[in-house]
């Protein structure tokens, strides 16, 4: 039985990056960069006003105060998108608007709030307040220079590199192709949602439950018919899942019970089983294979064990497999509000709910069947064998939701 990291090495070593594809700025949100993006300009690429005012030269209106106004020439006006063909001389000034290009000669602008007009001269200009050298001017470059690294290989696209992007000229990026995951339930009790329950069956939640976190990570989710327990059937289905997908997910089948015939028919078919017990709670029945170039997750069929297995294993899997730099789950650090104890021999990522505040509780009843308190849960702690984390102790929540 390994240990998770060990577990993780092996699969993340078998992982490698699927093939990339140029698609527009404007699908890239939450893709993943294969390669690096460099500005191709400067940005700003010209220096322009931060406000509405009037563009001058800050020597000209070092001595200008309210109650003693030093009177300019207006020597034209530029509005956002225009630029002005002649320079301001000594005595003159401009009249600009939030991002209109500081014409050639001027070194400030001054707000529209410290300025009056002159009356009965339209051509001339009270400046009421004076003006430090580069005050309220944009620079060339000043946020960005040409050649910089925008975003880097394997890094996400958030709106907010995709803003940045755009506003330096990029239409198409080079991005990580996403991959396309099969999601197979096994289990003869096993019934469609919508379908009347016959006794003894139960209503099948794995593939929708997993399908939603595979499209968290960008991966696209195929769900195939419920599995019965047979070997014929599973064998089939298998079959089926790998010629259509890239990555196989699975459900069920994976303890040592008379009807457990995952790893059997994933081998009859030629596969490669890489491990099948990780020393974590809930979640030890967990196959990682490799069929041919193509991978099987096989997961348990209990659902909160499912939902586990799949963050610690799976989820790191699918964004490597996209290119990701960052595979990990987000941590965030949170203070216990009751005991969490564990007196088991392995590690037990404990389902728990975290507060806006930093309060971690539990999310309820920890049975690896309870989806009562799945749905309540946030997050996971990482509890080791044999230990109890006291009310207020600090603790690292691994955020899933």
């Amino acid at each position: 039985m390994l240990e998770l990291e060990e577990a993780l090495s092996r699969i993340v070593t078998l992982i490698h990056p699927g093939a990339a594809e140029t698609i527009p700025l404007a699908q890239t949100l939450d893709r993943f960069l294969a390669e690096p993006v460099r500005a191709p300009i400067d940005l700003p690429s010209f220096d322009n006003s931060a406000m509405d005012g009037y563009a001058v030269r800050a020597e000209d209106v070092v001595s200008a105060k309210p109650d003693a106004p030093v009177m300019l020439r207006l020597a034209g006006r530029v509005a956002a998108g225009e630029v002005l063909s002649t320079g301001i001389e000594k005595g003159g000034c401009v009249r600009l608007f939030t991002g209109s290009a500081v014409p050639t000669g001027a070194d400030a602008v001054v707000m529209q709030e410290d300025t009056k007009p002159v009356p009965n001269e339209p051509d001339k200009v009270f400046i009421l307040d004076s003006a430090k050298a580069w005050e309220n001017i944009r620079l060339r470059g000043e946020d960005i220079r040409a050649g910089a690294v925008l975003v880097e290989k394997g890094e996400r696209l958030t709106s907010g590199r995709i803003s940045l992007l755009a506003a330096c000229g990029c239409s198409e990026l080079l991005v990580g192709a996403r991959p396309r995951v099969a999601l197979l339930a096994t289990g003869s009790e096993l019934t469609e949602p919508g379908v009347e329950l016959r006794p003894g069956h139960i209503y099948e939640s794995n593939r929708l439950g997993l399908a939603a976190l595979c499209r968290r990570v960008g991966a696209i989710p195929e769900l195939f018919p419920l599995v019965p327990d047979t070997l014929e059937a599973t064998r089939s289905a298998l079959k089926n899942a790998f010629s259509q997908c890239d990555l196989v997910i699975s459900s069920g089948g994976v303890s040592v019970g008379e009807f457990d015939y995952l790893k059997q028919a994933f081998t009859d078919l030629g596969g490669e089983l890489q491990f099948w017990k990780v020393a974590i709670k809930p979640g030890r029945p967990f196959v990682f294979g490799k069929w041919e170039e193509k991978l099987l997750f096989s997961l348990p069929g209990n659902p909160v064990s499912a939902v586990v297995t799949f963050l610690l294993l799976v989820r790191p899997a699918l964004l490597r497999w996209q290119g990701a730099a960052q595979t990990s789950l987000p941590v965030q650090s949170g203070i216990l509000a009751e005991t969490l104890r564990n007196p088991d021999k392995r590690r037990h990522f404990v389902r728990i709910n975290i507060d806006e505040a930093g309060k971690v509780t539990s999310a309820g009843t920890q049975g690896s069947h309870m989806l009562g308190s799945l749905a309540g849960a946030n997050g996971l702690v990482d509890v080791l064998p044999q230990t109890t984390l006291s009310l207020g102790t600090t603790v690292r929540v691994l955020r899933w939701e």
